[in-house]
C-alpha cells in the first residue's frame, strides 16, 4: 500500500530499493517515508544503540540515524509491543498443544508430515522458534524419534524487538512528532481499504455505465463515512469494539410480520421486531439509539392474500 499527497511527498510500506532509486533519481522533488524491512534492523542495530530515544508522545519514542543521505528512524511502541507479544504466545501455545498430541498418539510418517504442514501454516512466523526432529524416511513414529523443543533463546531474541519497527526517509527530520504523524497516515489508508473491500465489499463491480460505477463507488464511499462516524461514537465506550462487531451484534434484531388468517377470509397482520438481547440494550443506550414502540396489528383484505401466498398459516 502506498500514496502520494499533494506535496510531492510518498509514502509506503517496504517498497524495493529499485523503487526508492526511481523516486531520488526522479526530476522530480519527491520525498519520501516508507517501512523497511526488520531484516535491515540487524544492519543498523549497533549504530541505532549509540543514539537517544527522543519521546513522540506517551506511548512511542523514536531513534533518528541520518545514513547515505536518508534519515533512518527507529520507533519504539509499547502498545504494538504487548500486542505483538500476545499474538505469538497465542500461536506457540495452539501450536505445541497440537505437537504434545502428535506425541502422545503417534500417526503415521505420512500422516505427521500433513499434520505438521498443517499445523506450520496456521502458526505463521511462530513455527521459527520451535525445532523439530522428524523420524527418518525409515523409522516408525514415536516418542523417541519424533521431539520438539521451544528455541527459548530465540523467542527471548525476538522479543527484544517486538513492537520496534525501522522506517526510512529524506524529509527534514528535525521534528520526530511530525515524521510520526505522517506515517500514521498510512495506517489510516490502509484501514479505509480494507473497510472498503471487506466490510463495505465496495468490489465486485458489475456496472458498465461510467455513471452507475460512479454511483457505486458514492455509495460505497457514503457507507464508509457512516462507518467512521459510528467508530467514533463507539471509541469512548470501548477501544476495541469495532463497527463491524457492533453491527454484527445489532444484526440479529429484525423486523418480521406475523400473519393470522381470520374466518373472515381476512388477515390479521402484526409487525413485529425481535426484542433485543441485554448486549444489545447496553450497546443502543451507549449509541443514544432507542427502538420505536411495536407497531400496531392491521388487518389485510381478502385481495391482499394474494402477497401472502406461500407463507405457513401460523397455529395458535
Amino acid at each position: 500500500m502506498a500514496g502520494r499527497n499533494g506535496c510531492g511527498s510518498w509514502i509506503g510500506a517496504s517498497p524495493t530499493e529499485a523503487l526508492l532509486a526511481q523516486l531520488r533519481a526522479s526530476q522530480r522533488e519527491i520525498r519520501y517515508l516508507v517501512g523497511t524491512p526488520r531484516g535491515l534492523l540487524s544492519k543498523y542495530e549497533q549504530a541505532l544503540l549509540d543514539r537517544p530515544w527522543q519521546k513522540v508522545n506517551d506511548a512511542v519514542e523514536v531513534k533518528l540515524l541520518p545514513q547515505d543521505g536518508e534519515v533512518l528512524v527507529l520507533a519504539k511502541s509499547d502498545g504494538r509491543q504487548a500486542k505483538e507479544q500476545a499474538i505469538r504466545r497465542r500461536k506457540l501455545a495452539r501450536l505445541l498443544r497440537k505437537l504434545r498430541a502428535m506425541r502422545q498418539r503417534p500417526p503415521s510418517r505420512d500422516q505427521l508430515l500433513l499434520r505438521l504442514g498443517a499445523a506450520k501454516t496456521e502458526a505463521g512466523r511462530a513455527f521459527q522458534f520451535v525445532d523439530v526432529q522428524l523420524p527418518k524416511p525409515d523409522e516408525a513414529v514415536t516418542r523417541q524419534t519424533f521431539r520438539f523443543r521451544l528455541d527459548k533463546q530465540k523467542l527471548q531474541q525476538a522479543e527484544l524487538r517486538d513492537g520496534h519497527y525501522l522506517l526510512r526517509t529524506n524529509l527534514n527530520a528535525e521534528d520526530p512528532e511530525q515524521l510520526w504523524k505522517l506515517y500514521m497516515q498510512l495506517t489510516q489508508i490502509e484501514a479505509a481499504f480494507r473497510c472498503l473491500k471487506t466490510d463495505l465489499k465496495i468490489r465486485p463491480i458489475h456496472h458498465q455505465l461510467e455513471q452507475r460505477v460512479d454511483a457505486h463507488i458514492l455509495v460505497a464511499f457514503l457507507s464508509y463515512c457512516l462507518m467512521v462516524t459510528l467508530k467514533k461514537r463507539l471509541e469512548p465506550h470501548g477501544p476495541g469494539l469495532t463497527p463491524k462487531a457492533a453491527l454484527e451484534k445489532l444484526a440479529t434484531i429484525q423486523m418480521i410480520d406475523v400473519c393470522i388468517p381470520t374466518t373472515q377470509g381476512c388477515w390479521l397482520v402484526l409487525p413485529r421486531y425481535t426484542e433485543p438481547s441485554l448486549d444489545q440494550h447496553l450497546l443502543l443506550k451507549k449509541l443514544n439509539l432507542e427502538l420505536p414502540q411495536q407497531p400496531p396489528p392491521r388487518i389485510e383484505t381478502a385481495e391482499a392474500k394474494q402477497s401472502w401466498q406461500g407463507l405457513q398459516p401460523l397455529k395458535l
